[in-house]
């Protein structure tokens, strides 16, 4: 009986997922991409991948691990410097930031 209700369970959250991931994607990008974005790199990047944009390199470093530690102190060092979105996008074009 809990199998039952562990596989009904499961497949309404899949069925409502799906269903949110087809509206979504007809009003931008959102939908699962958006979902994934937002699970390993935050809201942030989730947000700017709806608007359009790209993943950097920098973001993609994150999720390896120990990787991740070093593009997390270039990150840090880069904010202590006072860098903002419009010195990163003169850097790396309107296609990241």
């Amino acid at each position: 009986m809990k199998k039952l209700g562990v596989l009904l369970l499961a497949s309404s959250m899949l069925l409502t997922v799906s269903m949110q991931a087809e509206a979504q994607t007809a009003q931008g990008r959102g939908g699962i991409g958006g979902f994934l974005v937002g699970c390993c790199f935050g809201v942030r990047t989730a947000g700017q991948w709806n608007e359009g944009k790209d993943l950097h390199f920098r973001d993609w470093g994150r999720i390896i691990p120990y990787v991740g530690a070093v593009f997390g102190i270039w990150d840090g060092i880069e904010g202590a410097q006072g860098k903002t979105s419009s010195d990163l996008q003169a850097t790396y074009g309107a296609q990241y930031f």
